[in-house]
C-alpha cells in the first residue's frame, strides 16, 4: 500500500476476521490522505477501534496524529508488529497499541476523566457479529461532545441498517463519501445534543 508518502507493508493472517485489510480501511485511508486539510490530524488525539491490521492507524500516524490502535487481545501481536514496522522513526508521535474488547472494562482502561479523543476511527466494525450492543457502548464511552467519529462501513445485511438506526439515537450522522461500486459508505458522526 502507498499512503501519506510512504510504502506501507501489512502482514495479514487469513484465518482471522481482524487480521485482513478490508476495503473499508482502504477507503478511510484514502479519505484521510486526500482530505488532510479539512481533517488535519497533526497533533490530534486519535483512537481506532477494531484496528485489525493497523492500516488506518498507521496512515493517521504518518499524517501526524497521536494514535491509539485498539483491538481484541488475540489480534494485538499482528497489530503491534504492523504498526511498529511502518511507523518507527517515520512519525511525529509513535502510536500506541492497546487492548480494547468492546463494552468491557471501558472505564478502567479508558477513564472518561482523562481520555479525550479528537477522532474515533472505525473501518468495517459492523458485520455479522453478536457484539453490536457492546460496539455502541464503546462509541458512547469514548465519544466526548467535540469528538468526531469517522466510520467506513460496507453494507452487507439488514443488521447493518438496524445498527445505523440505533447509532443515530445517540449521534448525528452525515454521509461524507460514498463508494456505491464497493457498497461502502463513509460517515462522519458527532454526539447529539452537544453544545454547538
Amino acid at each position: 500500500f502507498h499512503f501519506a508518502g510512504h510504502e506501507i507493508r501489512i502482514t495479514e493472517a487469513t484465518d482471522c476476521y481482524g487480521a485482513v485489510v478490508w476495503p473499508s480501511a482502504l477507503v478511510l485511508c484514502y479519505f484521510l490522505e486526500t482530505n488532510s486539510k479539512q481533517y488535519n490530524l497533526v497533533d490530534k488525539n486519535v483512537i481506532e477501534i477494531g484496528a485489525g491490521t493497523g492500516l488506518v492507524s498507521i496512515v493517521a500516524s504518518l499524517l501526524g496524529a497521536l494514535v491509539t490502535a485498539t483491538d481484541l487481545p488475540e489480534l494485538l501481536g499482528n497489530l503491534e508488529y504492523n504498526v511498529l514496522q511502518n511507523t518507527k522513526l517515520k512519525c511525529k508521535h509513535q502510536p500506541r497499541v492497546k487492548e480494547l474488547s468492546w463494552g468491557i472494562d471501558l472505564e478502567k482502561n479508558f477513564p472518561s476523566s482523562s481520555c479525550h479523543f479528537d477522532y474515533i476511527m472505525a473501518a468495517d466494525v459492523v458485520y455479522h457479529h453478536p457484539f453490536l450492543d457492546e460496539l455502541l457502548l464503546t462509541f458512547d464511552h469514548l465519544c466526548k461532545n467535540d469528538t468526531v467519529i469517522l466510520w467506513a462501513m460496507k453494507f452487507r445485511l439488514d443488521k447493518e441498517n438496524q445498527f445505523v438506526g440505533r447509532f443515530q439515537t445517540l449521534f448525528d450522522l452525515e454521509v461524507i463519501s460514498d463508494f456505491p461500486s464497493l457498497n461502502i459508505t463513509l460517515y462522519k458522526a458527532m454526539r447529539k445534543g452537544r453544545m454547538k
